[in-house]
């Protein structure tokens, strides 16, 4: 065991171990500590309830970076992604819409509400799976900083300037609208077809504080488009023994470079001397020292609570006061005595195999939002529900199903806050809105776990419940990210980084914020 490490990484969710995984790959010596008795952030699997394992927070997989699943060869550590078959929007009048893996399946079922959707989807999917390749090289970089006269700045803005330019005029104005219009108005100029319009704007919604008419929605619609599974653009899986089975494979994959990793270990604050950071405080007392210290922990865990305002600049600590987190996503995880049965394709088939969308139409969605703007959760919310049971059986016992249902809208700073009745309150409308999809679900439950954005913030300590480690929003993506000037994963702190969510390019777990930061420190020369 080290009495020094070359550095020591605060929080142990997948990207604070992927940047552990990195360091220890270029030799040096690296502890991890992380507050719970597991790895793994909000991306974790647990037994709630016995013979049922549930992905407690996040549930499925598409952004993780396929050069980090190579680099550090995670299929050799037990990681290993089940494709979802299909997305499917039940309809409030018994219809539904199905998007497929096969893309003619899917052509002919768009063509059944459409046939002008159908000839507009191929021309969308062409333009979507362009922007996505124009916008990953951004995801894949430390952001220049255009105020800054540094040659390594320069020619960063340089490169990225060219790589605009070759984007040509029609791609870089559709470029431009997908950063500033909302989901809703930029399907819009494509779509006719309500429920489809509804369940693609549904993924500039997520991990957001706002609703389908909010500009700024398209970016996190194309920052969801960004996933792929095995080359597959725009795949989205579900990992085998759920998220916590993709944190145990980056952690076993660390460990083999030789980072040590110790849990049940909370730090209270960030050691420093003259300046810069040399260790950690431990909640026990105990002080451990490390070249270089590494937050995976959002902005104001990271600064406000660790290092503290005194130590900061003042500017610095008004723009992370001025950080936006807004939590506004709940969970809902379900021990199921038999699957459920849905109306609108009754009986087992391929279509509990993927995803159900409940967004039946914008409208159902903005009103949705409006309860939150108000204060309250969402009476009718829209869900994003898979049977990971049906995809990997291990998860429940045979015969029995798990479900997870992610929920929005249940906003951090609900009306009263949340106590016990209110979350049940907010499980209840949850159960109740899906049942009106499923009649016989209300009564094949066995178990409910009911997650507020109180509670992941309890659990996990992710701020305000946000799963992104702050909202997806303009003003907060980039060289902006978490604040101006500091989004290099260095900080006004010497010695210290940071390397989770909060930083560029943003959440969900993609792991690019983490082994970015791993390349920033190994470039220091730390």
């Amino acid at each position: 065991m080290a009495t020094e490490y070359d550095a020591i990484i605060i929080g142990g969710g997948h990207n604070g171990l992927i940047t552990a995984a990195y360091l220890a790959r270029a030799g040096r010596t690296v502890l991890v500590l992380e507050r719970r008795y597991c790895v793994g952030g909000a991306a974790v699997s647990e037994e709630i309830y016995p013979g049922f394992t549930f992905s407690v927070y996040s549930y499925v997989v598409s952004l993780l970076r396929p050069e980090i699943i190579r680099d550090l060869d995670l299929p050799r550590h037990g990681l290993e992604i089940l494709p979802l078959e299909s997305t499917v929007t039940p309809k409030e009048n018994g219809d539904y819409l199905a998007v497929w893996g096969d893309p003619d399946k899917t052509r002919r079922e768009i063509y059944r509400h459409s046939p002008r959707d159908a000839e507009a989807m191929v021309a969308f999917g062409h333009l979507m799976h362009h922007m996505a390749q124009a916008v990953r090289p951004i995801i894949g970089m430390v952001p220049p900083d255009p105020t800054s006269l540094s040659p390594k700045d320069l020619m960063g803005l340089l490169r990225l300037g060219k790589h605009f330019r070759g984007l040509g005029p029609e791609k870089f104005h559709a470029l431009f609208k997908l950063m500033t219009m909302s989901s809703a108005d930029y399907l819009d100029e494509w779509y006719e077809t309500d429920v489809l319009k509804a369940t693609k704007s549904a993924s500039g919604i997520i991990g957001t504080f706002l609703g389908p008419r909010s500009p700024g929605t398209a970016y996190v619609l194309l920052h969801h488009y960004m996933g792929e599974i095995d080359g597959s653009f725009r795949a989205w899986g579900f990992a085998k023994g759920g998220t916590g089975a993709i944190s145990e494979a980056i952690a076993s994959a660390a460990r083999r470079f030789g980072a040590e990793i110790r849990t049940d270990t909370s730090v209270s604050r960030v050691l420093m001397k003259r300046g810069r950071a040399v260790g950690v405080v431990l909640e026990n007392g105990d002080e451990l020292r490390g070249r270089t210290v590494v937050s995976s922990l959002d902005p104001r865990q990271t600064f406000l609570n660790l290092v503290g305002a005194e130590a900061l600049p003042d500017d610095f600590t008004t723009d992370i006061r001025r950080y936006k987190f807004r939590g506004s996503s709940g969970k809902v995880n379900l021990a199921l005595a038999e699957l459920p049965n849905f109306t609108c394709m009754p009986g087992v088939g391929p279509h509990l195999r993927g995803a159900i969308s409940i967004s039946p139409s914008v409208e159902y969605l903005e009103r949705a939002y409006d309860d939150a703007k108000y204060g309250e959760f969402s009476r009718h919310p829209y869900m994003d529900v898979i049977i990971p049971s049906m995809i990997d059986p291990h998860m429940a016992p045979p015969g029995k199903h798990v479900m997870s249902i992610f929920v929005q809208y249940a906003p951090y700073n609900v009306t009263g806050g949340w106590t016990d009745d209110k979350r049940e309150a907010f499980g209840d409308a949850v159960v109740d809105t899906l049942t009106q999809y499923a009649p016989n679900l209300k009564h094949a439950i066995l178990h409910r776990q009911v997650i507020t954005p109180a509670d992941i913030e309890r659990v996990t300590g992710l701020t305000e419940g946000n799963i992104f480690q702050g909202e997806l929003a303009l003003h907060q993506l980039f060289f902006l990210r978490p604040a101006p000037r500091w989004a290099k994963y260095r900080t006004p702190i010497r010695h210290l980084y940071q390397c989770g969510s909060g930083t560029h390019p943003g959440g969900g777990i993609m792991g690019a914020s983490g082994r970015l930061a791993a390349m920033q420190i190994l470039a220091d020369g730390r």
